[in-house]
């Protein structure tokens, strides 16, 4: 990783300096405009300013290209660099200037629009505490966390994240793992129950059993992955270079091919500064950028730009499942009662103990009953101890929510009573000792999800559509069944996720939509991460695009954005690079001189340029399926 942080350093400082580079050209090229008509100097020191563009300008952006062309890096701003040499041979001092102010201009531009916080594993490390509160006897210490051994007592408190895999010993409460395994849900948390380091403690203090050194923990391996994988992700060929690769070859032979017949070697300067490839280095850059700030209106945070130039190219899309697919919160979706006339009465008893409590059901609970209307009562003597249930007198009667292995073991004259074992989870009513009613929760589907799942082949020409989720095989197809997605890999942990994602995007290229730290692996190794949701700073570092708001719409919104910016950058690009290999054609017959050639660029710039700006304008609609529709087809 010290390689890489080094490369990441290397990165940071030249983007910085072509950014001075750009603003000192500026500067030195009026200088030298207003030494040469504006004053009465001589040509000697009217070149001064050129000079030094060349000089503190040009030699480090060459120095630069050769470094890449060092490391088979070849790309279309070949060109500029010899352009700039030539230049400075010839005696062509503004046209090598402007030259380097294109280049620089050029790179600046885009890296002005996009730039990264922080790496990834910068947030991940930041997530995880670096101390830990190690209790012995009735003291609490604080210490490093690489000093916690196997059976230290730790304690976790509020909002804290656990520091070590373990398991609770004492307290109870409940604590958010979706982000880590794929459950949905706040998982309960009474001693015996095990615990995994990263996930958030609730509003109780638990204190833990270390079962694991820090190193061994389940963030850890996370951790490790998540370096693997940023290491063996593959560079993506930039839009630019794509178009280079054949457009450079083609200026160097109109190039030489003019010097050549003509024995002149200005005019192969003079190709060379009309075949500078600004529509490629500027325009598409600009039509980058009017993309990203149409995106940004849209709450889509645009990360990295070659997601937008070729999230178009993909062909596959891998879901996560909580969070993505679904509301990422247990819902009440099947109500099984005992005695039918009793169903509002038995749900208002149930949602009016369900205020009382931390569990992570009580909620989905209270909210159904909201929906229903029902009549809330005061409760008395309400008790929640670990691992019992919850109970409580409502109205002169005892009411107890309760799981069904408890229920089985109390009231065994109740069990003929009781509804099959279902998938997700459910919670028991007894009323007066006696079996009344049982509720069953599911995290469940969006309700645009099944529409969005549909148009994405006729619309977007994705061709195999993935559920890689962390969750239960029993969820997944459920989820998968309801959305209309065939291929489902459930119980996958983050390295089997990374796999999977390696393996799809060797065949073609991929979109990877996911929101837990669990997906970050999987986020950095597709050809475009989307991070869904602002559910954790790690995944938003993971990811190439962050979609702010919590709806398949906005991921059309993105997809739709890529196609327009792709599509008005090739206009751009190729229209641009047509009228400059006119403007070859004129400079190789002699009828177009370095300095001139650099204007006649500048003019097929700005005709690109403008073109590009369009990509910002917004389109009456950014999205084409009906997300209220329940048939076939796409709105």
């Amino acid at each position: 990783m010290g390689q890489n942080a080094s490369q990441s350093d290397y990165q940071h400082s030249w983007k910085s300096r072509e950014m001075l580079i750009a603003v000192f050209a500026v500067g030195m090229i009026s200088l030298h405009l207003y030494l040469r008509f504006g004053a009465a100097v001589s040509a000697q020191w009217q070149n001064v300013p050129l000079l030094a563009v060349l000089l503190f300008g040009g030699v480090p952006l060459t120095w630069e290209l050769l470094r890449r062309l060092f490391h088979r890096e070849f790309g279309s701003d070949l060109l500029a660099g010899i352009s700039i040499v030539v230049s400075v041979l010839l005696g062509e001092y503004l046209a090598g200037a402007l030259v380097v102010l294109m280049l620089s201009g050029g790179e600046a531009l885009e890296n002005f629009a996009v730039s990264s916080a922080s790496s990834v594993l910068h947030a991940l490390s930041q997530r995880m505490p670096s101390v830990a509160h190690r209790k012995t006897g009735a003291s609490i210490d604080d210490v490093a966390l690489e000093e916690i051994a196997i059976g230290d007592q730790v304690v976790v408190y509020p909002h804290e994240a656990c520091p070590v895999d373990g398991t609770v010993t004492e307290g109870h409460g409940v604590m958010d793992e979706s982000y880590l395994t794929g459950e949905p849900y706040m998982m309960s948390k009474t001693p015996g129950a095990a615990v995994l380091s990263g996930a958030v403690n609730g509003q109780s203090a638990l204190v833990i059993r270390a079962d694991k050194l820090a190193i061994d923990s389940r963030f850890s391996k996370i951790m490790e992955v998540m370096e693997r994988s940023e290491e063996q992700k593959p560079r993506m060929r930039r839009l630019a270079d794509q178009l280079g690769a054949w457009y450079t070859p083609l200026a160097i032979l109109i190039g030489v091919g003019a010097w050549a017949a003509s024995g002149d070697p200005v005019r192969f300067l003079a190709v060379m500064v009309v075949a500078t490839p600004c529509p490629l280095l500027i325009a598409i850059p600009v039509a980058i950028i009017g993309s990203i700030s149409l995106a940004a209106r849209r709450a889509i945070i645009v990360r990295d730009p070659a997601a937008l130039e070729t999230a178009e190219t993909c062909r596959t899309i891998i879901f996560d499942k909580t969070g993505t697919l679904t509301y990422g919160e247990p819902r009440l979706v099947g109500e099984f009662v005992r005695d039918e006339s009793q169903r509002l009465q038995i749900l208002a008893y149930a949602s009016s103990l369900e205020k009382y409590s931390k569990h992570p059901l009580a909620d989905a609970v209270v909210r159904y009953a909201a929906d229903a209307r029902v009549h809330q009562y005061d409760v008395v003597e309400v008790d929640e101890r670990p691992g019992h249930g919850l109970t409580g007198m409502i109205d002169g009667h005892k009411v107890e929510l309760t799981s069904r292995k408890r229920m089985q073991a109390n009231n065994a004259e109740s069990l003929e009573h009781l509804p099959p074992q279902a998938s997700g989870l459910e919670c028991v009513v007894l009323l007066d000792n006696q079996y009344a009613a049982t509720y069953q929760f599911r995290d469940t589907p969006r309700a645009d999800g099944a529409s969005f799942v549909r148009h994405l082949e006729p619309r977007h020409q994705i061709k195999r559509t993935m559920l890689v989720s962390g969750d239960r095989e029993s969820e997944s197809r459920y989820l998968a069944d309801q959305v209309g997605i065939h291929n489902v890999y459930a119980s996958q942990t983050p390295e089997q996720k990374l796999e999977i994602v390696r393996e799809e995007t060797q065949t073609a290229n991929t979109i990877f939509v996911g929101d837990g730290i669990n997906d970050a692996p999987a986020l950095m190794a597709a050809t475009v991460g989307v991070a869904f949701g602002q559910h954790s700073d790690v995944t938003t570092e993971a990811a190439d695009v962050v979609v702010l708001d919590s709806s398949l719409q906005k991921i059309d919104e993105f997809l739709h954005i890529s196609r327009r910016m792709r599509s008005i950058a090739l206009q751009s690009a190729l229209g641009g690079m047509a009228l400059s290999v006119v403007g070859m054609a004129i400079a190789s017959a002699g009828y177009l001189p370095p300095v001139a050639g650099a204007v006649c660029q500048e003019v097929i710039d700005v005709i690109a340029v403008l073109n590009a700006m369009r990509v910002a304008i917004p389109p009456k609609s950014l999205i084409d399926f009906d997300p209220h529709s329940t048939a076939s087809g796409v709105g």
